[in-house]
């Protein structure tokens, strides 16, 4: 396990003062128990709430509530088990570095770069999202600028040292916040005030079934919901990663982890069900945010501009965490031999340069095929995002599950975060995220996510094979 960057030792050649130099190759322990939980909170509250959950709407009806809260469960499982996981070993590379403990190196590889794969995709789409909620507000200035500048700042934040990185997703995960529990006051005080609005519809709590029923398209509805209501939570085991620079992991991920049944509840449960109350869920076309046009049906357009901002700050903020993300997964990549040698390299303040370089360069590629690849095929490449989430998901599954087994023979001691329900509760959820894959495969929108998925984990598959990559690390047991 790494030793904290504050326990470290100098060298004597080495005046005493100031911080010791992180060794090259490992990072530095910066990040705070409020800073883990901000991250975490952070996590949740993305484009996928203010944007994706239009599409499962319509899917679904207010049933989709039923989703979330299916969906929040399976996920506060995954968490658990990589928060076990993480306790016990919170070194570099997380849930790629345990696939590899035990699963074998062909699972650590595919996990790994999966992740990558999946993220790198996602804030192609986060940038370019960026893009245009910035030009609603000033369309004059071109789209290149606003590419630019956010790949830039992102880059730089994460490369002066991870307490930066963490202090700024604390302030945008606090505005994110507010700004939700905000707009759920404003909806609950409409609805207890019986206040009258001048959009012409009438604020109710029988909006949740007087329109087509509570399930209009019954339970077929809501479980095809689910194929987009998962990726609304993409993104999340991205507090596993931060176990490996947490200054008090053992405190500050199961804190945060426990922390996710009420975030569910409260930020995708809470906020929809409100907007479900305000007005007819059939006023949502799918072709702006259900929050923009729920509000302009009640007569609050002025709220567009807000939830503008609010997006905007969501945007940025899921760039900042992916490129922390990535550019640690890389890092933890090269370590095990399974990426370039040089990404495992960190400066003296802990940070992986090289692996957030590559993350820019990654970006920059990305957008640019973005433009000049034709747009079918390019969404034929961002379809990928949807498999790899699950997939991910489900590696992290089935590495606890292997761990668990190795407990269960005596050959690790029991952790000191169990994952609650074990083992039905472990594999209701490996079932769960199978699943979802197989309705990946049933609804012909969703199938080229499926097909796409498959034929890059073959390709996975075949590149490990090809790099012959050393075996696995030894085990620890902490």
């Amino acid at each position: 396990m790494s030793s904290p960057s504050r326990r470290s030792s100098t060298r004597p050649s080495e005046p005493p003062q100031g911080p010791a130099p992180v060794p090259h190759h490992t990072l530095a322990r910066g990040l705070t128990t409020r800073h883990v939980q901000f991250i975490a909170l952070g996590s949740a509250i993305g484009t996928g709430l203010f944007y994706g959950s239009a599409d499962a709407i319509r899917m679904a009806g207010p049933a989709v509530l039923l989703g979330y809260v299916a969906a929040g469960l399976a996920v506060f499982l995954v968490m658990r088990a990589l928060g076990e996981m993480a306790v016990r070993d919170p070194g570099a590379g997380s849930f790629g570095r345990y696939a590899r403990t035990y699963l074998g190196p062909l699972g650590g590889f595919v996990t790994g770069w999966m992740f990558v794969i999946e993220m790198l995709v996602v804030a192609v789409a986060d940038v370019t999202a960026l893009t245009i909620y910035l030009g609603h507000w000033w369309p004059e200035v071109p789209g290149w600028v606003w590419v630019v500048g956010a790949i830039a700042l992102v880059t730089g934040l994460n490369l002066i040292h991870v307490k930066v990185f963490g202090e700024t997703e604390f302030w945008l995960s606090l505005i994110k916040v507010t700004a939700i529990i905000a707009m759920i006051a404003a909806g609950l005080t409409i609805l207890a005030l019986g206040l009258q609005v001048p959009g012409g519809s009438h604020p109710t709590v029988e909006n949740l079934w007087a329109h087509g029923g509570f399930a209009p398209y019954g339970l077929w509805g809501a479980l095809v919901s689910l194929t987009v209501v998962v990726f609304a939570f993409g993104g999340i085991e991205t507090l596993g990663l931060s176990a490996a620079e947490a200054e008090d992991p053992g405190h500050a991920i199961p804190g945060a982890i426990n922390t996710i049944p009420w975030r569910v509840l409260l930020f995708y449960v809470g906020a929809i069900g409100v907007i479900f109350c305000l007005a007819p869920w059939t006023t949502v076309d799918g072709r702006s945010s259900a929050f923009v046009q729920i509000f302009d049906a009640v007569g609050l357009p002025a709220a567009a501009n807000v939830l503008n901002a609010v997006v905007i700050t969501a945007a940025f903020s899921a760039l900042n965490a992916i490129t922390f993300s990535i550019g640690r997964m890389l890092h933890g990549l090269a370590e095990q031999g399974d990426a370039p040698r040089p990404l495992a390299r960190t400066n003296g303040r802990g940070v992986p340069v090289a692996a957030v370089g590559f993350v820019a360069a990654a970006l920059t590629v990305g957008l640019v095929l973005n433009v000049l690849v034709p747009e079918g095929v390019f969404v034929l490449v961002a379809s990928v995002a949807s498999f790899a989430t699950v997939f991910v998901w489900l590696m992290i599954l089935l590495s606890h599950v292997a761990m668990r087994r190795q407990v269960a023979r005596g050959e690790l001691s029991p952790g000191g975060f169990p994952v609650p329900g074990w083992p039905v509760a472990s594999w209701a959820a490996v079932a769960f995220m199978v699943g979802v894959l197989v309705l990946l495969g049933v609804g012909s929108a969703s199938r080229p996510a499926l097909w796409t998925g498959l034929g890059t984990l073959v390709v996975l598959v075949l590149a490990h094979r090809l790099s012959a990559g050393p075996r696995r690390p030894a085990r620890r047991d902490t």
